[in-house]
């Protein structure tokens, strides 16, 4: 989150995230993987910050929150307390062209699909991509489950898309050998002509039929449907890295020649063994790309199988700071606007809601500049000198938490 919200708005064309799924499960890397020391606890649990955050979230978002208070269980809360702020800066940065494919699983594809239609709005759901694979199962009450779900969101309806072909089927390339396709088109009878001369004869019976008739180009392929037959990696596939949660990269190479062109930005905000990165670093027509992850190997893993590849990674640059945004101009100093947020609040506090008096009130960044808040306006407040100490540079759910556990003990005092 500090990096993400660091980044320009508009500043990325194309975002692909794996993040975790809520599936109940502990991650680790075997020792001796490429991957070995990543890991990562796949387990959610609501506590009080999130649920304070679900009051603010409430205040700024009342559709979100709505989505949120409807989750079933406290696990599912915390996950998606988690998730939405993420994805709320993931649509900061995109740019209007730009799409999202967020990858999930049945364990919370319902969830997620209804916060993405919050922020992203409904009409710009384009797909739910079906991705199915083999794998050996053992499953005695139910059928395998084989699939995961990518959702396929885009900024705005204008959104770039370039589409991509599969092999025709047997029966299409023997019609287009024929030089046509008699069919239907809203119960009207029609014909497809792909070569005039192979069927000369019969285009005054089909006339005299009542057939709609369409002289088409032979075509060189299928548009790909939604659902995605790619295999997952095996254990000696060249690719494995030792993630448990590693995504071929055939995956990433589709959604990149869909959704984005030469020079473009894509981004991974939870880019783990590096494969978004890879497929962008090596498509014919290469892209540009940014990657984030919590941990350190990610970065490791990024250069090694880079230099894996092409045996050179000058231009890779493995970042641990929070880079600077560029995009809101020469802001004047915090205190600046002490005189104009005094006045907004009334002399109240943000934090205990008391009025106070100017001499023992501070600027205070709402999300501290150490967890990626900037000095703009919208990210300062007035707080008083006791509710500035002890916030820091914690959140202001934090503050709001603090304050309450404060007065519950002086009731009882």
């Amino acid at each position: 989150m500090p990096i993400m919200r660091r980044m320009n708005s508009k500043s990325v064309d194309l975002i692909y995230l794996d993040p975790p799924f809520n599936s109940k499960t502990n991650y680790a890397a075997p020792i001796g993987s490429k991957a070995a020391g990543s890991e990562f606890k796949d387990t959610w649990n609501l506590d009080d910050i999130d649920k304070e955050w679900m009051r603010t979230i409430a205040k700024k978002h009342p559709k979100l929150y709505r989505i949120l208070l409807a989750s079933i269980t406290d696990s599912n809360k915390s996950y998606l307390a988690y998730m939405s702020p993420r994805i709320i800066e993931m649509h900061r940065i995109l740019k209007d062209m730009g799409s999202i494919y967020l990858h999930c699983d049945p364990t919370m594809s319902h969830h997620l699909k209804l916060v993405l239609d919050a922020i992203f709005g409904w009409k710009n759901f384009r797909n739910e991509i079906i991705w199915h694979y083999n794998k050996w199962t053992n499953t005695a009450k139910m059928f395998q489950r084989n699939h995961d779900v990518i959702f396929y969101y885009v900024k705005s309806p204008g959104a770039m898309f370039n589409k991509l072909e599969g092999d025709l089927t047997r029966r299409q390339i023997q019609l287009q050998e024929a030089g046509y396709n008699l069919g239907s088109s809203g119960g009207v009878p029609i014909v497809r002509i792909y070569d005039e001369s192979k069927c000369a004869d019969k285009i005054e019976y089909w006339e005299k039929e009542g057939r709609a008739i369409y002289y088409v180009e032979e075509s060189t392929g299928n548009s790909l449907p939604d659902v995605w037959e790619i295999p997952i990696l095996n254990g000696r596939s060249n690719e494995r890295t030792g993630f448990r949660t590693q995504k071929p990269l055939t995956l990433l190479d589709r959604i990149i020649d869909a959704s984005s062109k030469e020079g473009d930005i894509v981004f991974d905000p939870f880019c783990g063994c590096a494969t978004t990165l890879v497929a962008a670093e090596f498509r014919p027509q290469r892209r540009r790309w940014v990657g984030i992850d919590i941990s350190p190997k990610a970065a490791e893993l990024v250069v090694g199988r880079i230099k894996d590849n092409q045996g050179m990674f000058d231009d890779i640059i493995p970042r641990r700071d929070i880079p600077q945004r560029t995009d809101l101009g020469k802001l004047p100093p915090p205190r600046s606007w002490f005189e104009h947020l005094y006045g907004k609040q009334r002399g109240y506090c943000n934090g205990c809601k008391e009025h106070r008096n100017p001499n023992i009130c501070e600027v205070d960044h709402i999300i501290a500049k150490s967890k990626g808040g900037t000095d703009h306006v919208d990210n300062l407040q007035i707080l008083c000198r006791p509710c500035n100490i002890k916030k820091g540079n914690k959140s202001m759910e934090y503050l709001t938490l603090a304050n309450k556990e404060l007065k519950k003990i002086l009731e009882i005092m």
